[in-house]
């Protein structure tokens, strides 16, 4: 029987249209609404498209948004200056750096020089440090990987016990993923280039999440019947039948391992759509722990 489809449209618009009521009501009680900053450094094409639809989703909910961007050739003080005077700008809740940065830069100053009540993004060492360490709350919780918990527990709320798998090992989703998932008392394995046996290991998993961006990656062999799939990927890959010449694609086959699971998130519409989701629903919290 077919996988049952985790909607991640579905559901960040749910949370979209919450936060907008809450914003609302902070306006109409004299609160300034929600601001967040971003900071773009460079031209890099992708980084520029997500950029605006971070804006766009800004627009939707009510939340002020303000751009910021700077050359490829700026210098690493240049940038922390401007982290600095954002984070001294009472319009600004919540800053956001667009990563990657341009090669030369330092990414982890960059990120420490966010103040900590700004850190929208969840990327500050010390929220990292507290998301990691048993009996710490982080005041923000990385957007991507807090959607993909949104979605796993819309359907296995109780994770006591439960294998779980996440394959890659990144700093933006992999290790946060992974921290959360320990955090909701889950037995966690990290998988990467130098795992053993990785389709086995992988088939031992109640719940797989797949951010290693390998375009499908994972095959149906590789999942245990009646699984959770949460795939991170979103890749590019050649197709003439389509008018722009490609098609996107998950980490995932989808095809293969939605005969074998028993939820899985689509490409695209699955966990895209909460991070943005998730980034507005920071942004709010960083107003309200402003109390202005």
């Amino acid at each position: 029987m077919p996988a049952n489809i985790l909607d991640g449209a579905a559901t960040a618009e749910k949370i979209r249209n919450q936060v907008a009521e809450e914003v609302a009501r902070r306006v109409a009680e004299g609160k300034p609404a929600p601001g967040l900053a971003t900071v773009l450094v460079g031209d890099n094409p992708a980084s520029q498209v997500y950029v605006r639809s971070k804006h766009r989703a800004c627009q939707q909910v009510g939340i002020q948004s303000f751009a910021y961007e700077l050359p490829e050739t700026a210098s690493q003080k240049e940038v922390e200056d401007l982290v600095r005077s954002l984070n001294a700008d009472p319009r600004v809740h919540g800053i956001l750096v667009q990563l990657p940065l341009p090669s030369g830069l330092d990414e982890e100053r960059v990120l420490g020089a966010i103040s900590i009540e700004k850190d929208v993004d969840g990327f500050h060492p010390v929220n990292i440090g507290r998301l990691a360490q048993k009996g710490r709350e982080p005041l923000f919780v990385p957007c991507t990987p807090a959607g993909c918990m949104v979605l796993l527990q819309s359907v296995l709320p109780d994770l006591n016990g439960v294998n779980a798998v996440v394959l890659g090992r990144s700093n933006i989703v992999g290790m946060p993923v992974a921290l959360l998932l320990v955090r909701a008392n889950a037995t966690v394995t990290i998988c990467h280039s130098r795992t053993r046996n990785l389709p086995e290991v992988c088939r031992n998993a109640d719940v797989l999440v797949a951010a290693v961006g390998k375009p499908e990656m994972v095959r149906g062999d590789w999942v245990k019947p009646g699984a959770v799939v949460i795939d991170v990927g979103i890749n590019r890959i050649e197709d003439p039948t389509r008018p722009r010449g490609y098609r996107l694609v998950g980490d995932v086959a989808f095809d293969e391992v939605s005969q074998v699971a028993g939820w899985i998130t689509p490409v695209p519409g699955g966990v895209g759509p909460m991070t943005i989701a998730m980034l507005l629903q920071n942004t709010l919290r960083a107003a309200r722990l402003a109390r202005g």
